[in-house]
């Protein structure tokens, strides 16, 4: 029998742990709950088991929505108070919070509560960290080096022995549930927490089952395969960072561990790692190993290295704590890089007014500053030095700590303002009419425009023969991908591109077109950008019918657009032969006005189209430059 607090109900419970005495959770019959059978939350109806009905159920934590643990019911405190709802006695509330991508802050703990300090004005208390480092030196213990200081600006590790592997105690499981995640043992539950605490991934490796107790951070070595937590045996390249021991990989950096290396019952030994790691290499990586983790999705936006050794110190603190065991006396800190620690980022009121329009005072500014962690520093009159707190990584420029002032001040106190003059008329330019001209035409002709990204692959550049070595095509100094690495010299891989796509969805006929901009080398200034047009025709001639032939768009049908957006700008032009690797020999043709060069025309060499998965054939494309038609 369950007793409420305000009456006696039946209740037939099959758990194993259910014993008299216990304060339960309990759900009375209409109650909603997890349903782990259906999978969908569903109300309790009255039962009658073995001959006796239930008034209600004797709940898991599974069927709470507390965690998947249902092996059996949920035992509260001695002292939790008869009669009282689970959600009053829990008191606490799960926030979900929609970021935008720059503020990685924000998916930590503390993140957030500096935002919340900031705009009540309460000072944020940071968890104190405190340990007893009784055993030997770690350094002679654990042999550490990053022989690529270029894809781990940071690696800091701390090592407890004597540790005794087992549950979280509740209250970690609990919070870890809130927010998400599965409790495992209580030395990675430690990981899992620090890292929403203070957004720093951290990765525990079994010390005893280390290789000569030896830690190097390298590039992955050609034929190397490293199994990882998730029991994927995954293939390596040189292009992968990863944490190896004397002998073998034993980590994906930022990405995932080894199995070689995790730990389990049997551990007694944790080396902890706490590392700052490539951005950009850790999000190829992922995306290469088809791979995200909690810990790539920190990694890929860019971590502060401040923020290392300050996780290690509060990870190394809270396993002291639930797992037991004896810290090593100091860390192991790898920073070649050490006096790129810390940033500082100038604000003057004369800027600030400058972009937004209204006069803030300087101690504002510092007290705004000073809220959300800055330290301030006033370097002149009207101007402060602010340096950056570790937990942010979106602050570099000076109009970035002007919209950190303006948002906490609040936009709404920004004036609003009329245009002290009337908006100037629009002047059509003389490429402005002739790019509409062109558009107007081939879309007349029945071909449809495309609008592609102006980035492209190394790849597909050698597929259209425009990898030139004498003279390279502008490549991305931090390209998001291998796919988006260069910027286009021309349309034609853009198109192709599109054209293989369409192809995958549709048995055609095609007649696409794009204008937009292309992007040279000019010398030693800027880059030149250009625009162009381009366009390709593929596929049957006709729509199936016994009434025409089985003919395919060809050189002539490219050719034809041509002449009338040449008709239609009034010039006369000529065609000639080309010599063109991209196209067919004999099927080109140059499109002239007297001795200049307006653009190509001709079908597509059938090795290029096959470097492009392309079925069709021929394919026919036309290259207008449109500077040239001025």
């Amino acid at each position: 029998r369950v007793s409420t607090g305000t009456e006696e109900m039946e209740v037939v419970c099959g758990a194993p742990n259910v014993a008299a005495g216990q304060n339960i959770c309990f759900a009375k019959v209409g109650a909603v709950l997890y349903n782990s059978h259906s999978g969908k939350q569903e109300a309790l109806k009255p039962a009658k088991i073995r001959g006796v009905e239930s008034q209600g159920m004797i709940c898991s934590a599974l069927e709470l929505g507390l965690s998947e643990d249902h092996e059996g019911i949920v035992v509260l405190p001695d002292d939790a108070p008869i009669g009282m709802s689970l959600d009053s006695y829990l008191g606490d509330t799960v926030l979900d919070l929609e970021l935008t991508p720059n503020r990685l802050d924000c998916l930590s703990v503390l993140g957030v509560a500096h935002e919340v300090g900031a705009l009540t004005g309460q000072p944020v208390q940071e968890p104190e960290i405190s340990y007893q480092e009784d055993g030997p030196p770690i350094t002679e213990q654990v042999s550490i080096s990053v022989a690529d200081p270029d894809l781990c600006q940071r690696y800091t590790a701390s090592l407890i022995t004597g540790v005794k592997i087992g549950p979280s105690p509740q209250w970690l499981q609990d919070r870890l549930t809130k927010a998400g995640f599965r409790s495992i043992s209580n030395v990675v539950d430690v990981t899992n927490y620090v890292m929403l605490e203070y957004d720093q991934p951290l990765h525990s490796f079994d010390y005893d089952r280390l290789k000569d107790h030896t830690i190097i951070v390298r590039r992955a070595k050609a034929g190397e395969t490293l199994v990882t937590l998730d029991d994927v045996e995954r293939k390596l390249t040189p292009e992968h960072l990863v944490i190896a021991d004397a002998h073998d990989p034993i980590g994906l950096g930022g990405v995932i561990g080894g199995a070689n290396s995790e730990i389990g019952p049997e551990t007694v030994a944790v080396l902890l790692e706490s590392a700052t790691f490539n951005e950009h290499n850790n999000r190829e990586t992922a995306q290469s190993m088809n791979l995200r983790t909690e810990a790539t999705l920190r990694f890929e936006k860019g971590l502060r290295p401040e923020l290392a050794p300050i996780a290690l110190r509060r990870a190394t603190q809270l396993i002291q704590q639930v797992a037991g065991g004896q810290v090593s006396k100091g860390i192991i800190d790898v920073f070649p890089d050490a006096q790129a620690a810390g940033q500082t980022v100038g604000l003057s009121t004369d800027r600030l007014k400058r972009l937004l329009g209204m006069d803030i005072d300087i101690e504002t500014v510092e007290r705004v500053l000073e809220s959300l962690g800055f330290q301030c520093e006033r370097s002149e009159p009207g101007r402060v030095e602010a340096a950056v707190p570790y937990w942010r990584n979106d602050i570099n420029i000076e109009e970035d700590l002007v919209e950190e002032v303006v948002r906490i001040i609040g936009y709404d106190s920004v004036p609003t303002t009329m245009l002290s003059t009337p908006i100037p008329s629009q002047q059509t330019t003389p490429m402005t009419s002739i790019i509409g001209t062109v558009k107007d035409t081939l879309a007349g002709a029945g071909m449809q425009e495309v609008i592609s990204y102006p980035l492209v692959s190394g790849a597909d550049l050698q597929r259209v023969h425009q990898m030139d070595e004498s003279d390279p095509p502008l490549r991305i100094a931090n390209p998001m991908s291998a796919e988006e690495e260069y910027l286009r010299p021309t349309l034609r891989a853009s198109l192709l591109t599109t054209l293989a796509a369409n192809e995958g969805h549709s048995e055609g006929p095609f007649r696409l077109f794009e204008v937009g901009r292309v992007f040279n080398h000019k010398g030693g200034e800027l880059p030149e950008e250009r625009d162009m047009a381009a366009g390709v025709l593929a596929g049957r001639r006709w729509d199936p019918s016994w009434l025409v032939d089985d003919s395919t768009l060809d050189f002539y049908d490219a050719k034809g657009p041509i002449t009338l957006v040449m008709d239609n700008l009034g010039i006369t032009c000529t065609f000639e032969p080309a010599d063109d690797p991209f196209f067919h020999p004999g099927r080109c043709a140059r499109i002239m006005v007297g001795k200049a060069s307006l653009g190509i025309v001709g079908e597509i060499h059938p090795s290029v189209l096959e470097g492009f998965d392309l079925k069709a054939q021929p394919v026919a494309l036309l290259e207008l430059d449109l500077p040239e038609l001025l």
